[in-house]
């Protein structure tokens, strides 16, 4: 092994063993607001582990288990969550759909009755309880904003791509069909046509993109839901190939505006804005991913190893990563708002460089050439 792949499994290694334990921290700040804006009136304790941030560490995880077959990783997926089914599940919106996705792969692997039933149920609400937009988009309602007539660019991860995949396991073309079709209408009014970068949402009423913020974590959902997507699922070529020339249009403008550390800028196309771990981990993971699926051109793989060395060095020794920006809600009246979220370690960004490391020890192992 080389010694730049030793250090990259150490860190891997140290983000691992971190990720166990702050899948279970109370995030305060949002506790507190649920207090008071608690939409659907249920007990605040059910959110307490299971959001959209617990839902994207398990899908890192899931991955991990995926790529390694090592038991203890199952184990770890599985007693989560049996302990949150048997407390009680939070009320159903966007953001809580985000641990579904997971559950639905633990669901096919194990074939638990009690997971399917859960999936079954939450997939059955998608379809007919979950508010929609006109022309029939999943609004982007969460545990404490009802976002009326509002679409974001994080539904496809957070929501769509569990809808796709349950309809894939239990052979419902009618959960796929939706599926893409929400991929179909999220391009439709999210894409920034000047630049090829997403708008972080639009609003029906008033039929704009708000503050038309190109914003970094919202736009590395998409950068991994469509090559997860197409690996998911069957699609008619008309429909990939929409995708793929979305997913393409991204990707080079992420190849322009990717900042000379490395990393990406919470706003990407302003570099006054602060540069951002979450964000710059779910582009190269999503970039290295749609490479080796074939879904672009090598050449891009070369923005990830870019961000490689930056991200190591914002990995502390206790498995934390720095420079990660907090929930982000939607920035209705200016750009302002995005830089002045706080900076701080969550569980997604410990995910997403999770996510980053696995697939980037993936390349290295198909060709022990690349340069880090």
């Amino acid at each position: 092994m080389l010694k730049e792949d030793a250090f990259i499994q150490l860190k891997l290694n140290v983000l691992i063993e971190s990720f166990q334990k702050v899948l279970y921290e109370d995030d305060t700040d949002f506790l507190t607001n649920m207090k008071s804006k608690n939409l659907a009136g249920d007990d605040i304790t059910r959110y307490r582990y299971w959001e959209w941030t617990q839902g994207i560490g398990l899908f890192g995880f899931w991955k991990l288990f995926e790529r390694t077959r090592e038991e203890k990783y199952l184990d770890l997926i599985l007693k989560y969550y049996n302990e949150q089914i048997d407390n009680g599940l939070p009320s159903k919106n966007i953001n809580t759909c985000a641990p579904m996705l997971t559950l639905s792969y633990a669901a096919e692997y194990t074939g638990n009755p009690v997971f399917h039933a859960v999936c079954a149920e939450w997939a059955e609400w998608i379809m007919k309880g979950l508010p929609k937009t006109k022309e029939g988009g999943f609004q982007h309602i969460t545990s404490d904003t009802l976002n009326n007539q509002e679409l974001w660019d994080d539904t496809l991860v957070m929501t769509v791509l569990f809808l796709a995949n349950y309809g894939r396991i239990l052979n419902k073309p009618e959960y796929i069909e939706e599926a893409k079709y929400q991929f179909l209408i999220h391009v439709k009014y999210l894409t920034d046509k000047k630049t090829g970068l997403w708008y972080h949402g639009w609003t029906f009423h008033g039929n704009h993109n708000f503050a038309e913020a190109l914003w970094g974590r919202g736009n590395c959902w998409v950068t991994i839901a469509i090559p997860e997507f197409l690996n998911m699922v069957n699609c008619e070529s008309s429909i990939q190939r929409f995708l793929l020339e979305a997913l393409k249009a991204q990707v080079e403008a992420l190849e322009k505006y990717q900042g000379t550390s490395g990393m990406w800028h919470t706003l990407i196309d302003d570099n006054t804005s602060y540069t951002e771990s979450s964000a710059t981990c779910g582009f190269a993971y999503g970039i290295l991913k749609a490479a080796h699926l074939g879904l672009i051109d090598n050449s891009y793989k070369k923005c990830a190893y870019k961000a490689l060395e930056p991200i190591l060095s914002n990995i502390t020794g206790e498995g934390m990563v720095n420079q990660v920006s907090y929930g982000t809600a939607m920035g209705r009246e200016n750009k302002q708002f995005y830089k002045e979220i706080a900076i701080r370690s969550m569980p997604y960004g410990q995910a997403l460089a999770i996510l980053f490391l696995l697939e980037i020890t993936e390349d290295l192992g198909r060709d022990g050439t690349a340069k880090l």
